[in-house]
């Protein structure tokens, strides 16, 4: 399986980004699915999630910032994300959720400055 996260940055805090993440060699359109992040030092975290149905999960502190969708077709997951906080800055990673792949990919890094 490939994860290709994409769409980090750096931004302004209270500003927005979307983040993408294209997978390959997995099912996909029966896989819940999850974005994590992670700060150095800290462990990663699942922020949000969605189920292959579509429902989907936040995290308490991005719950009403982030929105969380997929397109099954083009087998990407995005992670919508708005009033960004410096405490939002980590690299991003989508993973199978639950039962993640052992493989991570890159991640992309978001940077929120305050």
């Amino acid at each position: 399986v490939q994860l290709q996260a994409s769409g980090g940055g750096l931004v302004q805090a209270g500003g927005s980004l979307k983040l993408s993440c294209a997978a390959s060699g997995s099912r996909f359109s029966g896989d819940g699915m999850g974005w994590y992040r992670q700060v150095p030092g800290k462990r990663r975290e699942l922020v949000a999630a969605i189920s292959y149905r579509g429902e989907k999960e936040y995290v308490g502190s991005v719950k009403g910032r982030f929105a969380i969708s997929r397109d099954n077709a083009k087998k990407t997951v995005f992670l919508e994300m708005t009033g960004l906080k410096s405490e939002d800055t980590a690299v991003y990673y989508c993973n199978r959720f639950p039962n993640a792949f052992n493989y991570w990919g890159q991640g992309t890094l978001v940077t929120v400055s305050s």
